[in-house]
């Protein structure tokens, strides 16, 4: 079972005058502080041509940032220059629950889902020594599965334990700076802001190092990442154009003949307490080494007081290549549970085809922490916090899943991806279609169907207590994105 969960955010009443000491409104007036001066700079930015690049990545070399167009003297100090872009998206979804699952209670008829996002991104290079990027967020979400998900929690409280299934904002109670806030909600709609990107990069002879809300990915897995510790995407997830950020200090340097160390550290709040705590937080070093066409990461790290241990290596095999992960976690808890390995392996290819362009790949995904009875497993310690924190997403223990895309023009692709637990065997098939209607607007047309029997993962197993299934509903969506 692939699940998005969200927590919620605790609001402390004050009854009495206390001594002034920053939290989440100080943060929240940043936030609202830096979107005004995002959108100052925009404005001026679209006064001139400014190229945009649409990348994640961390930091930019200097030969790169020196090549970069300069902008206007007259408003721009000399040698800072600047890149403006960003996105309108409009989402629909139309989702059918089944006739025994958890909407039961609250109606099985055809739900009629709504989202509109825009993603304003901007970058100021300060010569060649640095970086400031910020990427900020407006959204409005809502519809039927919001409406019903809300009077389903009503109905059963403790029915999904801590963990929401309804449309709402990305929470940054356990993040370092609380840089979102809700606008307005409702039972049937949120609307919130909030800032994704907010991160300083300094360009030291020596390497990099970044401060800030940014986004860092480790791993070699295409689907499943358990390398990645840090706000992975779900194996489900469609849309991978940015990962969602997280507070962090990264920074990284050459070794000589080797290749080049990484570190970083995540500093995170106590969702209850609201104080940063070296138990919610994470500390992570990885030794990337290149031996001819062959890469090796060596990676350690103290997550959530757990130690982490992990062995990688990617490279070619013919036309093909292959990689793969090994993750051994050390549980620092009293509930007895024992240490567990998960593994992911890999292997792409492209060719050719009737005179049509083809990629696919097919990986394999070992969950040590999973179970075989899903009913219990949701309320495992130690599968449940993990689903909650986003860094785990399925229930069962091996996945044999695979994907395939087929250009059949430069301007529409047709994509198929596959999940599937092999042992029981149930999963999800997410066919797609892509197309560049014009240079700056795309069409995505596509659904997400579950398949297998009742007790397996995603054909819908009982929820405890209760004569409902957690099967998930069979949706189809339309998407129309703007780039600007």
């Amino acid at each position: 079972m692939i699940r998005s969960v969200k927590t919620s955010a605790q609001d402390h009443e004050v009854t009495h005058p206390k001594p002034y000491a920053p939290g989440p409104t100080l943060w929240n007036n940043a936030l609202l502080l830096g979107c005004v001066l995002l959108l100052v700079f925009s404005i001026i930015g679209m006064t001139h041509r400014v190229s945009w690049a649409q990348t994640d990545a961390v930091a930019r070399s200097t030969s790169e940032i020196s090549n970069t167009t300069a902008s206007p003297p007259t408003l721009w100090p000399k040698g800072l220059e600047s890149e403006w872009g960003g996105h309108f998206k409009v989402r629909g979804t139309i989702s059918w629950p089944d006739a025994e699952s958890y909407f039961q209670p609250v109606g099985t008829d055809p739900l009629y889902d709504g989202t509109v996002e825009t993603r304003l991104t901007s970058r100021l290079f300060f010569g060649a020594w640095g970086m400031f990027e910020t990427h900020y967020e407006n959204i409005l979400s809502g519809g039927d599965s919001r409406r019903r998900l809300t009077a389903l929690e009503h109905m059963y409280p403790d029915l999904f334990g801590s963990t929401s299934l309804r449309v709402g904002p990305l929470e940054d109670d356990r993040r370092f700076m609380d840089l979102t806030k809700t606008i307005k909600e409702d039972r049937d709609s949120v609307w919130y802001h909030r800032l994704d990107r907010l991160y300083l990069t300094i360009l030291p002879k020596w390497g990099v190092i970044s401060f800030g809300r940014q986004a860092i990915t480790w791993g070699n897995g295409l689907l499943f990442n358990p390398m990645d510790l840090f706000n992975p995407f779900s194996p489900a997830d469609i849309e991978r154009e940015y990962k969602v950020g997280d507070d962090l200090v990264f920074g990284q340097f050459s070794i000589d003949r080797i290749g080049n160390f990484q570190f970083l550290y995540v500093p995170r709040r106590d969702p209850i307490s609201k104080d940063v705590q070296w138990a919610q937080s994470s500390l992570a070093g990885k030794l990337h080494v290149a031996q001819g066409t062959t890469e090796f990461d060596i990676v350690t790290a103290i997550h959530y007081e757990d130690t982490v241990v992990g062995l990688g290596s990617a490279g070619y095999l013919g036309g093909a290549a292959w990689r793969i992960d090994a993750v051994w976690t050390f549980l620092k808890d009293d509930r007895g549970t024992e240490d567990y390995l998960s593994l992911v392996a890999n292997m792409d290819y492209s060719w050719v085809w009737w005179e049509r362009n083809f990629y696919g790949f097919i990986e394999f995904y070992f969950n040590g922490l999973g179970e075989d009875q899903y009913t219990e497993a949701v309320v495992d310690p130690d599968l449940s916090e993990r689903l909650e924190r986003g860094e785990l997403h399925t229930l069962g223990r091996t996945y044999l899943s695979g994907h395939i895309r087929v250009e059949l023009h430069p301007l529409f692709n047709l994509y198929l991806t596959v999940i599937n637990n092999s042992a029981d065997p149930s999963g999800i098939f997410q066919p797609r279609a892509v197309w560049d209607a014009a240079e700056d607007i795309q069409l995505t047309l596509g659904g997400t169907l579950y398949y297998g029997k009742e007790g397996t993962e995603y054909g819908g197993f009982p929820l405890a207590g209760t004569s409902l299934l957690s099967t998930p509903p069979n949706t189809a969506f339309l998407w129309l994105t703007y780039f600007f």
